[in-house]
């Protein structure tokens, strides 16, 4: 060990000389809000502790002297580091303008003080105004510039300033594979990159352990319990402030909705900043029982509370960076942090344009654990920077170069995409069986479990978590990650609860069924639920005919009729949930009973049971068989044996399938005359036998401005599991949003 110490001595010793005669590098750190300041502080705990090496001076600038943002210079005293020097930069202002002149300002005051310090090299943070004040400075005075976090990619005009301290900067420490791949295709010397990850994740990967009850005592209140209360923190998004504002307002009232304890912390330094703060006056959330609002967080506690809490929302980099550690649910809002990698934890609500989107995300997140990443980084990333510090050769030429030839592939990979492909546990709920399937992003089936659906609501539960189980369990050995369990039953579901509200005739017992609680908590997965017209329209949309299309509409033909209306993009559920009960719409006043209790439902023409009543009716009067045809004396007549006998020439069977075929037509005229989408797709195992007659409806019956609808039949092999399989994996979060 001191044999190894002495060598390491020696090449230090080296390296220094190779600088110049013991030359201690002269590194000016600066910092300009809470946020850099835990990652920068690791790094300039790192340099203060090698004195032989480093000279260290602090520059705060920004909203660290501000009192509105809780003076947070006084963290940085408190961790016993000398403040050089004070710049006050900000220019109070609620709109862009401010941003600009503060950066002006920042851009008025720095060369006096880095004349006076004359670094070596100055560390610049992230994507921030403050820090493109910084990095001009630097650059147009001849100073190296080290950036950290370079090459990621995010929302707002924070992913063109990152961008562009890029280009000013001399030496990059990224935090992940794609960061380090963007710097070289931005032309940046390889050999002046390092990939050392986050260096705020040396201290969060040791973090958890710690005593954390009083912390979250201090900040939440007394009687709060671990995973049983929010972080908030939702920054002004300046490419769009006045969206911002509302999905803040939004925010807002969902959090008051959902009813749980919730810690607030105030924005960034921002146009719409103080906009914000007076929306969260107006609801009075600094005197609500349920929120404690808070200007600054020391990140240390900061750190225990994200860990310890039910959820995270807002769209703080931190939640889909940081909070990643500890696998705490994240809802990410809005546009801030798009093209951010992000582990599983984070659910993104793309367009958080109602209360009720932001309320539907709090009930699948909340209370959940994920699997803890480590996208950004080992735990070692301020020994990696100190290393690179001393590398640093001052007599090389200060000019940057560009590398220009084509970009280098790099042929490693993240270790989930080497030994997992990302899926879904599926679940079918039909009137006979129940099926369970493993199917990957692809639409793939990866693995498929049929048995008989038990009579009863205890039995079919208990077989549908043991072959969840089986399936899960199955998962890893055929190399696939489940993200969630998707459900499609048939009857009228909540698709926001998990829970099946009415079922049909043909399920017993499954009336007022919560299914996602108790698979839930046994499998410790996200589970999705919904009716299995609505999950036949969403597999269209992912994996069939529907993919790319505004607006359509499913019909599947099959025991009974059901369908799914997709709308903008977006499937329909309506007031009650009892949207795109296609199999109802009523073609004639006095036609046959429908099991629904009324009478000439589409349902009543063309269903498989249906077809089977009629073809049952012919069988007794001895009108079904004809030449070619034969049954065994205890087969049971079914609607195959119509549609057999329809083809062999069977003129009664034939004149029942076209009324089954004209009844089907008519309802999709007044779905067309209703809902006007472009395409119509017809799925099931009657669809093929429909598609003709349904055309031929359409072009005598539907107005002329909707004669133009496309009407196709399903090429998927099996939509029921696909749309089962499509509510995971369009809901949850990807790597790259």
């Amino acid at each position: 060990e001191v044999y190894f110490k002495n060598l390491s001595k020696q090449k230090q010793k080296e390296v220094m000389e190779k600088n110049g005669n013991h030359h201690k590098l002269r590194v000016c750190v600066a910092t300009c809000n809470r946020a850099d300041y835990s990652k920068l502080a690791p790094i300039m705990f790192g340099i203060k502790a090698e004195p032989q090496f480093f000279e260290l001076d602090v520059v705060v600038l920004g909203s660290h002297l501000i009192d509105d943002y809780g003076n947070t210079y006084r963290m940085i005293e408190q961790d016993d580091f000398d403040i050089h020097t004070r710049l006050h930069t900000i220019v109070r202002g609620e709109d862009e303008a401010a941003m600009v002149e503060s950066v002006g300002l920042a851009l008025v005051k720095l060369p006096d003080v880095l004349n006076r310090l004359k670094p070596d090299i100055m560390i610049v943070h992230g994507d921030r105004f403050d820090a493109l004040a910084l990095a001009t400075s630097a650059a147009l005075m001849n100073i190296r510039i080290l950036h950290i976090e370079g090459g990621e990619v995010s929302g707002t005009i924070d992913d063109s300033i990152r961008h562009a301290i890029t280009k000013l900067a001399h030496y990059h420490v990224c935090c992940t594979r794609s960061a380090e791949q963007h710097l070289i295709a931005m032309c940046e010397d390889h050999d002046r990159i390092l990939l050392a990850g986050c260096p705020s994740y040396d201290k969060l990967l040791s973090a958890k352990n710690k005593d954390y009850m009083s912390i979250i005592r201090m900040w939440i209140g007394e009687d709060v319990k671990t995973r049983d209360y929010i972080v908030a923190l939702q920054h002004p998004v300046t490419t769009d402030i006045k969206h911002s504002i509302k999905m803040f307002e939004l925010t807002l009232d969902a959090l008051i909705s959902f009813n749980k304890r919730t810690l607030v912390l105030f924005p960034n330094v921002d146009a719409g900043d103080k906009e914000m703060v007076r929306v969260m006056r107006k609801k009075g959330i600094e005197h609500h029982p349920n929120f404690r609002a808070v200007k600054h967080v020391p990140f240390d506690q900061f750190i225990q509370l994200v860990a310890h809490a039910g959820c995270m929302i807002g769209n703080s980099s931190c939640g889909v960076r940081e909070v990643g550690a500890f696998g705490t649910p994240v809802i990410n809002l809005g546009t801030r942090q798009t093209g951010r990698e992000t582990g599983e934890n984070v659910l993104h609500v793309r367009d958080a344009d109602t209360q009720d989107k932001i309320l539907h995300a709090l009930q699948l997140q909340f209370g959940k654990q994920y699997p803890c990443s480590k996208i950004y980084g080992d735990g070692n990333a301020v020994p990696r920077i100190l290393k690179f510090l001393k590398s640093i050769d001052l007599k090389e030429p200060l000019q940057k170069k560009f590398c220009f030839p084509p970009v280098k592939d790099n042929i490693s990979q993240d270790i989930d995409h080497i030994l997992e492909t990302q899926s879904a546990l599926a679940v079918d709920l039909g009137g006979t069986n129940l099926r369970v399937a493993i199917v990957s992003m692809k639409g793939e089936i990866v693995k498929k479990y049929t048995q008989l659906n038990p009579k009863t609501y205890e039995d079919r539960l208990e077989l549908i978590l043991k072959m969840c189980i089986e399936a899960a369990s199955e998962a890893v050995n055929v190399n696939c990650r489940i993200l969630g369990v998707g459900i499609s039953t048939g009857g009228r579901v909540n698709p926001r609860e998990g829970i099946v509200l009415h079922s049909t005739k043909l399920i017993q017992e499954w009336s007022s069924v919560d299914l996602r609680t108790p698979i839930s908590d046994a499998l410790h997965l996200p589970v999705w639920v919904d009716n299995d017209g609505n999950c036949a329209a969403l597999a269209e949309r992912k994996f069939g005919h529907g993919k790319g299309i505004e607006n359509f509409v499913t019909l599947i033909t099959g025991t009974g009729i059901g369908g799914g209306i997709v709308h903008q993009h977006e499937l329909i559920h309506g007031s009650s949930f009892c949207a795109a009960e296609l199999g109802h719409i009523v073609v004639s006043l006095d036609g046959p009973e429908c099991l629904c209790g009324s009478q000439g439902c589409i349902e009543a023409y063309a269903s498989g049971i249906a077809l089977q009543r009629e073809a049952k009716k012919l069988h007794d009067e001895d009108l079904l068989l004809v030449e070619g045809m034969s049954m065994k004396k205890e087969e049971v007549v079914s609607a195959a044996h119509l549609i057999q006998a329809a083809k062999l020439g069977n003129a009664k069977a034939d004149s029942i399938l076209k009324t089954a075929g004209t009844a089907l037509g008519l309802g999709v005229v007044n779905i067309l005359h209703t809902m006007n989408p472009s395409l119509v797709i017809l799925s099931g195992v009657l669809a093929s036998h429909y598609v003709n007659a349904v055309k031929d409806v359409i072009n005598r019956q539907a107005l002329s401005s909707v004669k133009t609808v496309d009407v196709v039949v399903s090429n998927l092999a099996d939509p029921a599991l696909l749309g089962a399989a499509s509510l995971v994996l369009d809901y949850t979060t990807r790597r790259i949003y």
